[in-house]
């Protein structure tokens, strides 16, 4: 017999990767999307344009997890084998701006999905998709699953009580819940919104229109991964025997600047670095033109200035270590979107 998953969040950048996955492997893939006046399935249009998927691998349900009966219909009419919540305000700069929203969905979210599990007595597995931004300025060189939570926006502190009813569901009611601390994890499927995007977006319109864009704090450094890979640890966590809580991390660390010039090299764009009323730029030497500035309005009002994780215990118990490397993560970006 078929297994059946239920994705929230199927929509976004995990979403689809994990849909592609676990179509494969031969399930019956549904998800939650919420009801709006424009439908943006995109990321999926390629999987029902597929008359092999079509009305027989993949189904969507309007629903939303800030809505308690939604929630509990959906999850008591699938009747899943796994439930994958991926959906999120994810955000860290937005969180500071909808605070409440991200708290109902985010955390309360989470709370909603092993509510309803828990009432009707399903034997389901959950996968909670937690978020390195749980350690938020936390001093470490490197963070495992024993570094201590320190999260510093409202995002990370909602993340954190899904991480904990997660375990606290887990150990009172004997329900099958993970949480994978995700460190970030890009594509070119990435929201338009996230800087690594931005900056390839940014670098696209570029080259084609001649326009600069804006960025933030550049001195940031990030564990950044591709989500294709990250999807299959997910699977691979709720294919264990007993629940288990597993960062994802490539285990590199690189700053935002980094990844900028990266970027630049890859197209072979020769520039300079320049200070123009305390803003960076980054200048064509080509044509003189502002290629990319700082702009401080990007800033959030706390910063995470350093993340890097140690994926050791994933690598032993489930077998799983990122495939894809920074530089062929860039080319796969700025490839996609100079398309």
């Amino acid at each position: 017999m078929k297994k059946v998953a239920l994705i929230t969040g199927i929509t976004g950048q995990d979403g689809s990767y994990l849909t592609e996955l676990l179509i494969k492997k031969n399930y019956k893939v549904h998800g939650i999307i919420r009801r709006s006046s424009s439908i943006n399935t995109k990321r999926l249009d390629h999987l029902f344009n597929n008359k092999n998927f079509r009305n027989k691998k993949l189904f969507l349900h309007y629903g939303d997890l800030t809505d308690s009966i939604s929630t509990s219909n959906i999850i008591s009419k699938v009747r899943p084998n796994e439930i994958y919540n991926l959906a999120a305000q994810s955000h860290v700069k937005v969180s500071f701006e909808t605070p409440m929203y991200t708290a109902d969905l985010d955390a309360l979210g989470t709370l909603r999905i092993l509510e309803a599990v828990k009432n009707l007595k399903l034997k389901t597995k959950i996968y909670n998709a937690s978020t390195s931004e749980l350690y938020g300025d936390n001093k470490a060189k490197i963070m495992s699953e024993e570094t201590k939570f320190s999260p510093v926006s409202p995002y990370g502190i909602a993340k954190l009580y899904a991480f904990e009813i997660v375990r606290c569901y887990r150990n009172a009611y004997n329900i099958f819940a993970s949480n994978g601390i995700l460190f970030n994890h890009e594509s070119p499927r990435r929201g338009e919104t996230f800087v690594t995007r931005k900056i390839t977006l940014g670098l696209s319109n570029y080259i084609k229109q001649g326009k600069y864009f804006e960025l933030g704090n550049l001195s940031a450094k990030r564990d950044w991964g591709h989500a294709r890979d990250y999807v299959w640890g997910m699977w691979k966590i709720l294919q264990l025997k007993k629940p288990l809580d597993l960062v994802l991390s490539t285990g590199k660390t690189y700053s935002v600047e980094y990844f900028l010039t990266s970027c630049l090299k890859y197209l072979k764009i020769k520039f300079k670095k320049k200070i123009i009323n305390k803003q960076i730029h980054f200048i064509d030497l080509k044509n003189n033109k502002i290629i990319c500035k700082t702009n401080n309005k990007y800033l959030r009002p706390n910063e995470v200035p350093y993340l890097k994780g140690s994926s050791l215990l994933a690598r032993k118990t489930i077998n799983w270590k990122p495939k894809t490397n920074f530089n062929l993560l860039v080319k796969e970006m700025i490839d996609s979107d100079l398309k």
